[in-house]
């Protein structure tokens, strides 16, 4: 019991932590740590700008279609200044430009349009950049952990002790799976913005096509 109690002790003693793995990885760490951050936040904004984009679309062109036929185009403006959403700005755009051809009130739409996608995709190549570099900088990691890893067995000769190779072996693997944790839920991340913009758009042309059909049929 006593055998068992003392191996238990030194276990317990060589137990290996969390900040600990992270000081075996090396100053590689840093940039990781770093870009895992700068991921999280590009994430978590993007997918509230484009919460945001949608949230207030319900029932907005069917207000809009109501004062334009009735007539009412100062309350259609008001209306679109008071709603926050991509749409909105589309729409009002393009009732400013009522009395042109519909070639141009179509165009400044889509210049709006162009505008407000750019503003959703912000930050979203830097996104894709960290899913891409960050296994890139865990595999730097490893090799560097590997050379290092020979470099001590070379200085040991003949003796070569396990502890001489624990601290680049550490360096190996750490980066290497902290570059995998950074990288891969970026990747996803990105894949599941981009398909959520997507969506944006869509809807934008919809109501965009919407739009350009109330101009073409301005009374029911």
């Amino acid at each position: 019991m006593l055998l068992t109690l003392m191996q238990t002790t030194e276990v317990t003693d060589h137990s290996v932590g969390l900040a600990d793995l992270i000081l075996a990885g090396g100053w590689l760490m840093i940039p990781l740590v770093l870009l895992m951050g700068a991921a999280i936040f590009i994430f978590v904004s993007r997918l509230i700008a484009i919460s945001k984009a949608t949230s207030n679309d319900i029932g907005f062109m069917n207000k809009i279609r109501e004062l334009m036929y009735a007539g009412k185009v100062p309350q259609a403006i008001k209306l679109c200044k008071g709603v926050n959403s991509p749409t909105a700005r589309m729409v009002e755009k393009g009732i400013e430009h009522l009395g042109r051809p519909l070639g141009d009130i179509h165009s400044a739409i889509e210049n709006v349009a162009n505008l407000e996608v750019s503003k959703l995709e912000n930050n979203l190549p830097f996104l894709a950049t960290i899913a891409g570099g960050a296994p890139m900088i865990g595999f730097l990691g490893t090799v560097l952990g590997m050379v290092e890893a020979f470099m001590n067995m070379a200085q040991a000769g003949g003796s070569v002790d396990i502890s001489l190779l624990s601290s680049g072996m550490y360096t190996a693997m750490v980066t290497t799976i902290a570059g995998l944790i950074v990288g891969i839920p970026a990747y996803f991340g990105y894949n599941f913005l981009v398909q959520k913009i997507d969506k944006v758009v869509f809807r934008m042309e919809a109501n965009s096509i919407a739009f350009m059909d109330i101009l073409n049929h301005p009374v029911e």
